[in-house]
């Protein structure tokens, strides 16, 4: 499609989008648009992610379908430099995520039967693990993304670690380390109870990345 014939249009669909991006990175197109890499649009990426999420906490469709479009928008750029890059392009994307959702819902695609929706994760788990070849529990622990916020990491690496912790024996640590940081105010102790904080939510079924955004929340509401 000309840049003519998309400067008339009214609606857009997926194709135009990407259309527009290749025009935009062509050798008469923008020149900043032209100069990026996958590292240079990366803070672009986690930006629009996090704005996605304002909306959905503050139930906003407009601000949700704005910033929908630029996290999409986000992808298909990325789609366009892995294919200038002769490394993947948006049709990978898509073979790759469909594969990954046909085989993780066999109880839809095939003749699994489940009780419910912990059954469906359990599964999933079960799969996700067969399919990336994650034979220990270290394979599991690194699978976890470093560039997860850290107390969403921890949770992560918490639960998925599958060590039987419970209640009494988390709290008994963690009130050692508030004993010992009141003595010895050291940075390894507070990352101890960080964690232990971490282990926590997990025997408690705590969201906490949720739990602290509320505690935010609340704290500037009384200052």
């Amino acid at each position: 499609m000309s840049r003519e014939q998309l400067l008339k249009k009214e609606k857009f669909d997926f194709n135009d989008l990407c259309e527009i991006i290749d025009i935009l990175r062509a050798p008469d197109g923008c020149p900043w648009d032209r100069e990026q890499d996958h590292k240079s649009i990366r803070k672009g990426l986690i930006e629009e992610t996090y704005e996605v999420v304002e909306g959905i906490d503050k139930q906003d469709n407009n601000i949700m379908c704005e910033e929908l479009g630029d996290l999409l928008m986000q992808v298909v750029f990325h789609a366009a430099i892995g294919r200038d890059e002769r490394a993947f392009d948006i049709n990978d994307i898509c073979t790759g995520v469909c594969r990954k959702l046909i085989y993780r819902h066999p109880h839809v695609f095939s003749d699994v039967s489940v009780a419910d929706s912990g059954e469906v994760l359990k599964n999933w788990d079960e799969l996700k693990k067969k399919e990336k070849g994650q034979k220990s529990s270290a394979d599991v622990l690194q699978s976890v993304s470093r560039a997860l916020p850290s107390l969403m990491r921890a949770q992560k690496l918490s639960k998925k670690s599958m060590e039987h912790v419970d209640l009494d024996s988390v709290c008994d640590e963690m009130i050692s380390q508030i004993n010992s940081l009141k003595t010895d105010p050291d940075s390894k102790t507070a990352g101890r109870l960080l964690f232990n904080i971490a282990r926590l939510g997990n025997i408690e079924n705590y969201d906490l990345e949720n739990v602290l955004y509320d505690e935010n929340e609340e704290f500037c509401r009384k200052y």
